[in-house]
């Protein structure tokens, strides 16, 4: 029998026990609300009263990871390791940093110790294993499903494993959210205050686009926890989606109330960016570093969001964006295995030609398209767009036909640009044979300019073809046409320009499209003459008149009415 006193004492430890795993919960809630700030001042608290718990350490690690520090969570996992060496969940921690890392080898070497020395009976070290499988850019979902599968012949009774679960199945079959959402309303089941469980079913429901069903859900979540932060943030974000920015605004601010943390702050900047609002982004970003908060993903983000502000008049924003970007790199470069995102090189290459180094611009944008070739294919445009910029009419050429290899088909405007690129390439190799004065040497080299003449033709004709009522179409296929029918004999131009004056709106012939008209009444006032052997004629008439009312300077219409007097000859 048991002695009173030692029945005491043994009850006294399991309530400082249990005191201790509740407090454990309530900081690991945190990490689960996105407050790591808090959560991090908790754990150097808990950590300094139990200094020998691996756990502590491990989901100290957990609450720097899940923010993205993967320094710091590994440090955290390997102190866990160091203190308590028998603790699995410190070696799933570090399998799973050497996992994001690239490291498959090790980080599966540290999977298998942490799973011998459960024995394979630790659901948790399975579920944190698949966790790892199911959210790291180099995914293996397979073994993450198995691994929750084991986990919950387990621990059945767990609803983490089925919110789990449903991720896994979600991002194994991103179109088919049926096995999904029952493994999220199993998690709800056995847990019916699950906030975390009732969220992904709301983003489920985001994701199919039934915004109001996805807001319902996020409202629930709130209801159950008004201190849970990320229902805020989604709620956020689906004002967004539906172009509510009050509410959006209104639904951040009360997610900053709970968790008005730098990294929050971030995150919100994040969320800007993504809709588009790069003014406010930008804001936000700059508040952060003049708070001394700044760190190379803020250099990132500042550098996309300036990019996509500036313009053509005011170049300020793209030289502060460079200036980002180039601290970006500067602070990750020494970073091992760090993973350059498409939209870094993107991004870069953009503002230097931007701010007038195209040549390695384009490089750099190639560069982004280097990392994935089928993903990023249509960056080759972006290529071409800095060529023509720079005038270098056959590298932007060459950089739009690797763009008519990507699966996603050209579009109007690519072939309105290739066109132009095509047109402006001829007319070059034409500025060189008028400087040349043997007749048969400027033949040749005028003839090398007819291929891109026909190109040109060729990409207008298509243009015309998706966008018959854009009359910028017709006018520049009269304009390719008139070069491969230099005398206007056989009239290959009449016909696109007479439509492109026909669509044109009367606002659009006096403004944007100015210039084109004036180019097309010269054209079709010259062939009606020219087709009357150069003899005036009511048509040539009607166009010149035209010309004339148009631009009234227009020293081609002033020829026509005063032709210049022939000089006699000189006795």
């Amino acid at each position: 029998m048991i002695p009173m006193k030692t029945k005491l004492t043994i009850a006294a430890l399991a309530l400082t026990v249990f005191a201790n795993a509740q407090t454990l919960n309530e900081i690991i809630a945190k990490t689960d609300n996105e407050r790591y700030e808090a959560a991090a001042s908790d754990f150097v608290t808990l950590i300094a009263k139990e200094a020998n718990k691996g756990e502590n350490y491990f989901y100290y690690g957990e609450n720097f990871f899940k923010n993205d520090d993967l320094d710091n969570a590994n440090t955290q996992y390997q102190k866990g390791s160091e203190v308590n060496a028998t603790n699995p969940l410190c070696y799933v921690g570090l399998g799973k940093v050497l996992w994001y890392r690239g490291k498959d080898a090790d980080a599966k070497a540290m999977f298998f110790k942490a799973a011998s020395l459960s024995a394979n009976k630790n659901a948790e070290v399975m579920r944190k294993t698949a966790e790892a499988y199911i959210y790291a850019p180099n995914k293996n979902l397979d073994e993450a499903i198995k691994l929750l599968n084991e986990a919950i012949k387990l621990d059945p009774k767990s609803s983490m494993t089925y919110i789990l679960l449903g991720d896994a199945q979600l991002e194994k079959n991103p179109t088919d959210g049926s096995a999904p959402i029952k493994s999220y309303q199993k998690a709800t089941e056995l847990n019916p205050k699950s906030t975390l469980g009732i969220l992904r079913e709301g983003k489920l429901y985001q994701r199919g686009r039934n915004y109001q069903l996805a807001l319902d859900f996020y409202k629930k979540a709130i209801g159950i926890d008004a201190t849970f932060a990320p229902a805020y943030r989604e709620i956020a974000e689906v004002y967004m989606l539906a172009g509510q920015s009050k509410n959006a605004i209104e639904n951040w601010k009360k997610y900053l109330e709970l968790n008005n943390s730098n990294d929050a702050r971030y995150r919100y900047m994040t969320a800007l960016f993504n809709n588009k609002q790069y003014t406010d982004a930008i804001n936000e970003g700059e508040s952060l570093k003049k708070g001394g908060y700044s760190n190379y993903t803020i250099e990132r983000l500042l550098g996309w969001a300036y990019g996509e502000m500036g313009n053509k008049n005011d170049t300020t924003a793209y030289s502060k964006g460079l200036r980002s970007l180039n601290t970006f790199f500067d602070q990750t470069k020494d970073k091992a295995n760090f993973k350059y995102l498409p939209g870094d090189y993107r991004y870069k290459g953009m503002l230097m030609s931007k701010t007038g180094k195209d040549s390695l611009g384009a490089l750099e944008v190639e560069k982004a398209i280097a990392l994935d070739p089928a993903a990023n294919c249509e960056l080759w445009a972006e290529v071409a767009r800095i060529w023509n910029k720079a005038k270098n009419y056959n590298k932007s050429i060459a950089a739009w036909e690797k763009r008519m290899t990507c699966t996603k088909a050209m579009g109007g405007q690519d072939y309105f640009e290739l066109g132009r690129s095509s047109y402006f390439a001829g007319n070059s190799i034409m500025k060189l044979a008028a400087t040349i004065k043997d007749a048969k040497a400027k033949a040749a080299k005028e003839a090398e300019a007819n291929p891109y003449y026909v190109k040109a033709d060729s990409c207008f004709s298509k243009l015309i073809q998706m966008s018959p009522a854009f009359a910028a179409g017709y006018f520049w296929r009269g304009r390719s046409s008139s070069q491969l029918d230099p005398t206007s004999v056989a009239g290959l131009a009449k016909p696109f320009y007479e439509k492109g004056l026909e669509i044109a709106k009367p606002e659009e012939k006096t403004g944007t499209y100015k210039a084109n008209v004036i180019e097309a009444l010269e054209y079709l006032g010259y062939y009606h003459l020219v087709l009357n052997k150069n003899k005036p004629n009511a048509d040539s008439d009607k166009y010149f008149n035209e010309l004339k009312t148009m631009d009234p300077s227009n020293e081609k219409a002033k020829n026509y009415f005063n032709p210049p007097k022939q000089q006699a000859p000189k006795k």
